[in-house]
């Protein structure tokens, strides 16, 4: 082969590897963090939230706000049971959007994965992962008054102390909620299946 033409075709290798190298990571699989970040940007919007299927959840008692003292808060789960029932896993689609009370209004501070326990695991060997963590198990006789299921939070939308995955945030607290009752001032801008603050 002539010297130049051998030239050539180096020549022509090496700027395919430069394009390669500039285009595979347009093709890199999502980070799920980000994947999960953006799918609920909307969510920041409670309205929105309830649109797409998420409602209100409350424990046996009928607390919204669920909390751990000496540990913080979860907040305030709005729940879309299709994705529960559903029992898949996807970082883009939450089972639960979780807020905190901001000034006046609701604030997407996590997002919650959650399947039932008997479901996923007559079809998996093990707990289900997501983000590099494992799911954490609540048994029967919970609080909510669920069969034994599996979850995982992640701190997305708020920075968590305790850890980005942890169940618990110590900045998030449930002394300013209430359920929203008649005649309370925010019952006009907030429907009667939401939580208000307290003026204290």
């Amino acid at each position: 082969m002539p010297r130049t033409m051998r030239v050539h075709l180096f020549a022509l290798a090496s700027a395919i590897a430069a394009l390669l190298v500039v285009a595979l990571p347009a093709f890199a699989t999502p980070d799920p963090l980000t994947t999960a970040r953006d799918a609920s940007v909307a969510f920041n919007d409670q309205a929105s939230a309830q649109a797409a299927g998420y409602s209100l959840f409350t424990d046996k008692d009928g607390i919204a706000c669920i909390d751990q003292p000496g540990q913080g808060a979860m907040g305030i789960h709005y729940v879309n049971g299709a994705l529960v029932q559903g029992g898949t896993i996807d970082p883009a689609r939450p089972q639960a959007v979780v807020y905190e009370v901001e000034g006046r209004s609701l604030r997407l501070v996590a997002l919650e994965y959650v399947v039932l326990k008997a479901g996923w695991d007559a079809t998996h060997g093990g707990p289900p992962t997501l983000f590099g963590e494992q799911f954490m198990t609540t048994p029967d006789g919970n609080r909510f008054g669920l069969p034994a299921f599996y979850s995982l939070h992640a701190w997305i939308w708020k920075h968590n102390p305790s850890g980005l995955f942890n169940m618990w945030n110590p900045t998030v607290s449930c002394s300013l909620f209430h359920p929203a009752g008649a005649g309370d001032p925010m019952d006009q801008e907030m429907s009667a299946h939401t939580i208000v603050p307290t003026d204290s």
